[in-house]
C-alpha cells in the first residue's frame, strides 16, 4: 500500500503497482533543469550545502513539489547566469523538466513555476603571485 506522498504511475491486478516517492522526481527535476545552457545553479537550504560540501550531489535543492486537485506542480528556485535572456532559459526549463518528468515517470505536470533568485557574474581569473611580480623584476633590470 502506498503512502499518501508517494505516487501511484499505474496498478495492475496480474503485476502489482508502480509507487514512485516525490524525492525520486525531485531529482529527475534538478538535473533537468540544471543542465539547461544559462542556468548557474539551484538554491538549496543549509542541509543541501552542507552535504555538498562534504562531497554528496543534491539534486533535489531548491525544488519543492505540491499535489493537488489540479495536479502536480513544481515550483523551482534558481541562479542564472549573467548576460543570459531570463525569459529564455526560463522557457527552457520549462520545457526540458516537463519533458523529462514525462518521459522518465509518465507523470504530466500541471505547471512548471521559474523563480529566479539571483544572476551570478563570471569570475575574472586572478592574477598569480610570480605574474605580477616578474613584470616588476622585468622591469628593474
Amino acid at each position: 500500500m502506498a503512502d499518501e506522498k508517494n505516487l501511484v504511475l499505474g496498478e495492475s491486478p496480474e503485476l502489482g503497482e508502480i509507487i514512485i516517492a516525490p524525492e525520486v522526481i525531485e531529482v529527475i527535476i534538478g538535473i533537468a533543469a540544471s543542465k539547461v545552457d544559462g542556468v548557474y545553479g539551484m538554491r538549496g537550504s543549509l542541509a543541501s550545502n552542507v552535504n555538498e560540501l562534504l562531497g554528496k550531489a543534491a539534486h533535489g535543492k531548491g525544488i519543492y513539489l505540491k499535489n493537488d486537485e489540479d495536479g502536480l506542480k513544481v515550483d523551482i528556485y534558481s541562479y542564472f547566469d549573467y548576460g543570459t535572456s531570463v525569459p529564455k532559459v526560463a522557457m527552457a526549463m520549462q520545457e526540458r523538466v516537463k519533458q523529462q518528468v514525462l518521459f522518465m515517470t509518465d507523470v504530466a505536470l500541471s505547471e512548471v513555476n521559474i523563480h529566479v533568485v539571483g544572476v551570478v557574474a563570471e569570475k575574472l581569473e586572478q592574477p598569480t603571485l610570480e605574474e605580477l611580480f616578474n613584470d616588476e623584476e622585468e622591469n628593474n633590470e
